[in-house]
């Protein structure tokens, strides 16, 4: 998918889950909420690291950190419908991997431990305050609540809670 069609990817992802439909005029709301410029710089910085255009790359990086007030490693990537949902605080390792249509509070920390990062799949919501370290795998269809600490891998489907963070079942009470 091209970088134009990514982005376009992500702004629909953001109207979608925010507006619960997708026209121009939810599109021009999402351009005007937070994070949204956070999800553009780091699709911009994406672009220029598989051109190898590295100071570019580090141009969008800085602003995103300004602009954005969060720090996504310059070899991060996700697959479209990236979405921040709002952007302060969040922190991505570069060596994470996403796939498509991940979801991302503000507070978050994806981040690698003893050279690890976390790999996540497809369809992944991941409230505000929580953590994501070291090797594990977040399958897909992952919900992670908020403030919760992810060092464990998670099954396809499981909501994760807690500190360590563990799969509730439905309806489970905390």
């Amino acid at each position: 998918m091209n970088l134009f069609n990514l982005i376009r990817s992500d702004i629909a992802a953001k109207a979608e889950w925010v507006y619960g439909r997708v026209t121009p005029g939810t599109i021009l709301q999402t351009l005007l909420t937070d994070g949204t410029p956070a999800m553009i710089l780091f699709r911009l910085m994406e672009g220029s690291q598989r051109l190898k255009i590295a100071p570019l790359a580090m141009v969008f990086n800085k602003l995103n950190v300004i602009l954005g007030q969060c720090i996504i490693g310059r070899g991060a990537t996700f697959g479209p419908g990236f979405v921040l949902i709002h952007s302060q605080g969040v922190v991505i390792n570069t060596a994470v991997r996403g796939g498509s249509r991940i979801r991302i509070e503000h507070q978050v920390t994806i981040g690698a431990e003893k050279g690890q990062a976390p790999v996540l799949g497809d369809d992944i919501f991941i409230g505000a305050g929580a953590k994501v370290v070291g090797g594990v795998r977040i399958g897909n269809g992952v919900k992670v609540g908020a403030n919760a600490v992810v060092v464990q891998s998670a099954p396809d489907g499981a909501t994760m809670v807690g500190i360590p963070a563990k799969p509730v079942e439905r309806g489970e009470r905390c």
